[in-house]
C-alpha cells in the first residue's frame, strides 16, 4: 500500500499512551484519517477532545479495525503479542502492520510466524520521547530532528519497507535508517538502553539526601532519563538481555579504564581519552546548540 491522505488512507493506533498519541497527533495533522483502539475510554475522550482521532473504542472494535489499511501498535512488546493472538482475525485483508516497539529481535519474528498469510508486518523504532507517559502528554514535535530505524527481514516486501519509510517522513523525522532486528537491538542496546542504566545507576549510587540542592546543569542533564517508565524499561531491558549485557561490560570496561588512569596520575592518557570523547559528541550537535 501507499499511503495517500488524498484518497483518505485509514489509519489506526492501537494503544494509547504517549507516542501513539503523538502518531495520531502528527498523522491527524498531516489529513490522515485515524482512530485508536486502547484500553482506556479516558484515553479516547482525551485523544477526541483534542482532535487527535477522529474515532475511537476502549476495546477491539471490528468497525474500526475493518477500516484500517494501516495499524500501528503502541503497546508493550508481550502486550503486542497477545493482541495479536488475540485480535488479527478483526483486521481486514491486505492490512499494513508496524510497530513502536525498542525490542525487535524477541518479537519481530514471533509476529510474522504468527500473522495470518494476507496481513504484512514491517517493525520500526521511533527513536524519540519523553520522561512521561500517557496521551495527555503527546506531543507531535519529538518526532522533529529525531531518528526513525525500520526493521525489515526477508519477509517483508519492497512495497511495505517503503510504505513504512513514507510513514516516519509524514510524521516529520529527520534521519530514517534501515537496520536488520538484531542490528537493531545491539544498538539500542547501547545508545538507548545502557544510557538509562547509567542514568538509573548514578540515582541509586549515593544516599545523599540534599542531593538536589548542591547539583548543576551537568548532573541534571545527565540524569533526565532516569525519571523512568519502570514497567516498560524492565520488560525491554530483559528482553533484549544479550545484547545489553554486552554494552554493560564495554561501559564497564572502559570506566575501569578511565578509573586506572586517574589512579595512575596519567593526565595525558585521561586527555586523550576525554579529546576523543569531545570529537565524538560534536558530531552530534545541531545548529544553534551551545558549545559548539
Amino acid at each position: 500500500m501507499k499511503l495517500n491522505k488524498n484518497q483518505d488512507t485509514h489509519i489506526v493506533i492501537v494503544g494509547l499512551g504517549l507516542i501513539g498519541g503523538s502518531y495520531a497527533e502528527a498523522l491527524t495533522r498531516r489529513g490522515y484519517t485515524v482512530s485508536a483502539v486502547t484500553r482506556s475510554q479516558s484515553s479516547v475522550d482525551y485523544a477526541l477532545q483534542r482532535g487527535f482521532i477522529a474515532a475511537g473504542a476502549a476495546f477491539p472494535d471490528p468497525e474500526l479495525l475493518q477500516k484500517a489499511e494501516l495499524v500501528v501498535f503502541s503497546l508493550y512488546p508481550h502486550t503486542l503479542l497477545q493482541w495479536l493472538q488475540a485480535n488479527q482475525h478483526l483486521l481486514r485483508p491486505g492490512a499494513l502492520l508496524t510497530d513502536v516497539t525498542g525490542v525487535k529481535g524477541s518479537t519481530v519474528y514471533a509476529i510474522q510466524d504468527m500473522l495470518r498469510p494476507d496481513l504484512e508486518f514491517i517493525a520500526a523504532h521511533p527513536m524519540a520521547g519523553k520522561e512521561v507517559c500517557g496521551v495527555q502528554n503527546a506531543d507531535a514535535a519529538i518526532f522533529q530532528n529525531a531518528n526513525y530505524i525500520i526493521t525489515p527481514t526477508e519477509r517483508n516486501t519492497p512495497e511495505a519497507i517503503a510504505t513504512c519509510r513514507e510513514l516516519g517522513e509524514e510524521l516529520g523525522f529527520a534521519r530514517i535508517s534501515c537496520l536488520s532486528p538484531e542490528e537493531h537491538d545491539d544498538m539500542i542496546g547501547f545508545v538507548s538502553q545502557l544510557t538509562h542504566c547509567i542514568a538509573v545507576s548514578l540515582m541509586t549510587c549515593t544516599e545523599c539526601e540534599h542531593l538536589v540542592d548542591y547539583t548543576g546543569d551537568s548532573f541534571r542533564d545527565l540524569t533526565r532519563i532516569a525519571q523512568i517508565n519502570d514497567e516498560m524499561w524492565s520488560e525491554l531491558f530483559l528482553m533484549n538481555r544479550d545484547p545489553l549485557l554486552h554494552n554493560m561490560q564495554r561501559f564497564i570496561d572502559e570506566f575501569e579504564r578511565l578509573k586506572d588512569l586517574v589512579a595512575a596520575g596519567d593526565r595525558e592518557g585521561m586527555r586523550q581519552m576525554m579529546q576523543l570523547a569531545a570529537k565524538r559528541r560534536k558530531l552530534f550537535n545541531r545548529p544553534g546548540d551551545k558549545n559548539q
